[in-house]
């Protein structure tokens, strides 16, 4: 079972990861990695030493070769993934939203293609997690 929780702040040193959701033409953004048939919201882990903004702008630039944008924070959230007797552990990351003005001509990463799209589209990545992110940013006014 995978819980997915809301926060408003919790410390810096607990975000280990950025989830970018994106527009570009007033579509959102999507990426399919080229190990994978399914698609994705673009985002990753933070390196260390790392600002979770800069996790954010790298993991879109890596993902989505998004060179002109604008970023934001939405919220803090957790995924927690249980296991059959129900013990899991709560993993932190920050959620942001982006609009994009200018792509890369071409990738340079693990991604195979980026789309844009008018809503989430079938085959998700992780299916119990992103269309909650993009339902939070929604009632938070980011979409």
């Amino acid at each position: 079972m995978t819980e997915v929780k809301f926060y408003e702040e919790i410390a810096d040193e607990r975000l280990a990861f950025a989830v970018i959701l994106s527009k570009a033409q007033d579509k959102y953004v999507f990426c399919r990695h080229r190990d994978r048939e399914t698609w994705e919201i673009p985002g990753g882990h933070r390196e260390r030493g790392e600002d979770i903004l800069e996790t954010a702008k790298r993991e879109l630039y890596e993902e989505t070769g998004a060179l002109e944008f604008q970023i934001a924070p939405v919220c803090v959230y957790s995924v927690t993934v249980s296991d059959h007797a129900g013990h899991g552990e709560e993993s932190f990351g920050m959620l942001f939203f982006a609009e994009i003005a200018r792509f890369e001509e071409e990738l340079h990463s693990e991604i195979e293609q980026i789309a844009l799209m008018d809503k989430l589209p079938d085959g998700l990545t992780y299916p119990d997690i992103q269309p909650r992110l993009m339902e939070e940013a929604g009632r938070r006014g980011y979409l």
